[in-house]
């Protein structure tokens, strides 16, 4: 397979005919050539072959031959050929997003707009890049009603053939669990379009995923899905600490401290009405009882989870969000790492419970001195492996990950959660834009590597 970049253009002949210049032509090794195939995602056309003088590659695209694939607009893009006789533009790389309740024209994505417009930006000179809901999908025909931005920056609509790769990135885990999403997922199975991520995952997957990996487990807490009460009083008694949280939750939000002091009784740690609260029982029965009361059977959505004793910064816990990426060769690589210390008196570290963030060198090196770049350098290599297990053990494609990463006073590693379409919070820290489009530059790159489009000459 020979891979380049050219220059697509829009001629106005209305046959089905493709005008290559010289130097395309010999690049692709089609000199003498009267037909080919010519392909755009998943939709092919038998194209006539003529020559044009120019230099450099260029491709010119009939009215005919683009109208009939649907070639979306002009530009630099990648062209490979595919055996003897068939020719490939793209790759053609759909986000799959939903609406979002802030929709309009201009936000057709509502909070995710801007995000999935960095996507695209981002690859705007290697692929034909779109966003879409489920909603613009037309399976009878086979085709997607694309968003596209223009060059100031505005949306337009195109219709494009099904494309080769989608990269996964609706909101919503009710969504993802009806119907409607999963016959997709499974009709983009069959027609052999790769997809990630496939979805969310609860807490109790992670842990059920690596219950039997020996790599991963050594960076595990203890965890227990859907304790009993009399499990949870084992767990307090053996570790004196652990966190109990809801198997689906996210931001911090349900999530308790529970702990254990033989000779002062059990604490519960939580928050209410954006504040902190904390409670002393005498009894485990009483603490349990407490949490009936809050939760009655949805407790059986709970994991307890074997507390940590993590390093800390002006007395407060510290811990760090890896956000994981596949690169362009299928490795996993840390995009972007963010160290977040807890607020005072809260459960978690998060920024909305009164947590902030850092960059991982400054918080390092405040918490361990000058053994922080070693130190970090241990993480990113534990994350990598982490990732690795995961990805290891599910049964479906991934290419992102966000693990949420501890250091003991020990300087032992620890995973708590990994979640598969992590938010993008730490990006907003000023010392970590470029992160930032480290990130977005990995997910473009993946889905070059999906689309089997590479590398190139320009």
């Amino acid at each position: 397979m020979s891979l380049t970049t050219c220059n697509v253009h829009f001629s106005q002949q209305s046959d089905k005919v493709i005008y290559l210049s010289n130097t395309l032509l010999k690049e692709l090794k089609l000199s003498g050539k009267k037909t080919v195939h010519l392909k755009l995602g998943k939709e092919v056309i038998t194209t006539a072959v003529r020559p044009v003088r120019r230099q450099g590659n260029h491709l010119y695209l009939s009215a005919g031959v683009r109208q009939y694939i649907r070639v979306p607009k002009t530009g630099s893009i990648f062209v490979h050929k595919n055996g003897e006789n068939e020719v490939q533009i793209g790759p053609l790389i759909g986000v799959l997003s939903d609406a979002g309740y802030s929709q309009s024209d201009s936000q057709p994505f509502g909070m995710r707009t801007n995000f999935i417009k960095q996507i695209i930006r981002s690859g705007d000179r290697k692929a034909f890049l779109f966003g879409f809901t489920p909603q613009d999908i037309n399976w009878q025909q086979e085709t997607v009603l694309g968003y596209f931005l223009n060059s100031q920056g505005g949306w337009y609509r195109k219709t494009v053939p099904l494309p080769d790769v989608i990269y996964n990135r609706l909101r919503s885990r009710k969504a993802e669990t009806s119907n409607y999403i999963g016959s997709l997922r499974e009709r983009l199975l069959r027609k052999k379009i790769p997809f990630f991520n496939w979805g969310f995952f609860n807490k109790s997957d992670v842990y059920k995923l690596l219950d039997n990996d020996p790599e991963a487990l050594q960076h595990l807490p203890e965890s227990v899905a859907a304790p009993t009460s009399e499990k949870l009083k084992q767990l307090l008694e053996k570790h004196h600490f652990v966190y109990f949280k809801p198997t689906a939750g996210s931001l911090g939000v349900g999530i308790y401290r529970l702990t254990y002091h033989p000779k002062r009784g059990y604490f519960a740690r939580y928050r209410k009405s954006g504040k902190n609260v904390l409670l002393r029982f005498s009894s485990f029965n009483s603490l349990y009882k407490m949490l009936q009361a809050r939760h009655g059977a949805t407790l059986s959505s709970y994991v307890a989870q074997q507390g940590i004793r993590l390093v800390e910064i002006d007395g407060c816990p510290l811990d760090f969000r890896f956000h994981m990426h596949k690169n362009g060769k299928n490795e996993w690589v840390p995009a972007g790492i963010g160290a977040k210390k807890a607020g005072k008196g809260s459960v978690t570290t998060h920024v909305k419970n009164g947590g902030s963030l850092m960059t991982p060198e400054q918080a390092l090196s405040r918490a361990f001195g000058a053994k922080g770049k070693e130190i970090l350098e241990n993480a990113k290599k534990v994350s990598i492996k982490m990732a690795e297990a995961i990805e290891r053990n599910y049964p479906h494609r991934l290419g992102e990950l966000g693990l949420d990463i501890g250091i003991d006073k020990d300087n032992d590693i620890w995973m708590f959660e990994a979640n598969a379409k992590p938010g993008r919070s730490i990006f907003k820290h000023p010392s970590l834009e470029a992160e930032g489009r480290a990130s977005v530059e990995c997910i473009v790159d993946h889905c070059l590597y999906l689309s089997k489009f590479q590398g190139g000459n320009s």
